[in-house]
């Protein structure tokens, strides 16, 4: 049995997955995320791992190779380093492997990814440097509402009348919040407006890799209900025909896509 660890290092967690290979399907053995909530970076790092070989009942000897993805350079005992869209494409296939579009939307950035059936990446986009579509926004505004991120989805799910921010600019947005508060907005609507101006932003992305479905969503938010919620209504407002869902184990996408490219790269190694 040869097993593999995956670790993707992202702007607001490390995630780390090991994934065990027999001859059979690939098997994923642990997998960790842990919040880096300003701690040192590469010792969120390797507290990650340790804790996924412990989960896995596993030692740093039995893993073959190391893959790192995201912020890869901070894994300092990485053996190889993929990039990022092809670990998301790799690990959403594996997840869902009827998959064929991958919205990845983490604390920093969100990209559209078409890929095939074999996880090859047929076309890719990537936000810009604004924030407004990204994890970080939401949790900003989350954060000044006073609603824990965990609770979120949930809220802009029984929103009665969502109030949208007159922009995308993500500072524009938040001054916008600011001036919901002073009127009496409530919580609930204004979280459902912040969801829909950023699903506007990503069902632009699927627009701009002409998706197909099923598109499943990757990354930080991609167990952020009411996220999802509105890039299906966003996406159905906008003519396009997907099916847009979420996995369990969904923000780890990258890491299990990482894990499974190591053993790939063993393999042309031993070739």
């Amino acid at each position: 049995m040869t097993l593999t660890a995956g670790i993707d290092v992202g702007a607001s967690a490390v995630k780390t997955a090991i994934v065990a290979f027999d001859g059979e399907a690939p098997r994923v053995l642990a997998l960790v995320t842990e919040r880096i909530r300003k701690r040192e970076l590469r010792a969120v790092v390797a507290g990650s791992f340790e804790r996924a070989l412990a989960r896995a009942g596993v030692t740093t000897a039995d893993v073959a190779y190391v893959a790192a993805t995201g912020a890869g350079e901070m894994v300092e005992f990485r053996r190889g380093q993929f990039y990022g869209m092809t670990s998301h494409a790799r690990g959403a296939t594996f997840l869902v492997p009827e998959t064929r579009t991958v919205l990845d939307v983490g604390a920093l950035h969100a990209r559209a990814i078409r890929v095939d059936e074999r996880s090859r990446v047929l076309a890719y986009k990537m936000t810009g440097q604004c924030a407004s579509g990204t994890g970080q926004f939401i949790e900003n505004i989350a954060r000044y509402l006073g609603v824990p991120i965990a609770e979120v989805g949930e809220r802009s799910l029984r929103a009665l009348a969502p109030e949208l921010p007159s922009g995308i600019c993500a500072v524009l947005a938040e001054t916008d919040v600011i001036n919901m508060v002073s009127r009496g907005i409530t919580p609930e609507d204004i979280l459902k407006g912040i969801h829909v101006s950023v699903a506007n932003r990503l069902v632009r992305l699927l627009a701009s890799v002409q998706a197909e479905s099923p598109v499943l969503m990757t990354g930080g938010l991609a167990h952020d209900r009411g996220l999802l919620q509105a890039v299906r209504d966003q996406a159905e407002a906008s003519g396009l025909l997907l099916t847009v869902g979420s996995h369990e184990h969904s923000v780890l996408a990258g890491a299990i896509g990482a894990a499974l490219w190591g053993e790939w790269r063993l393999r042309k190694l031993a070739a």
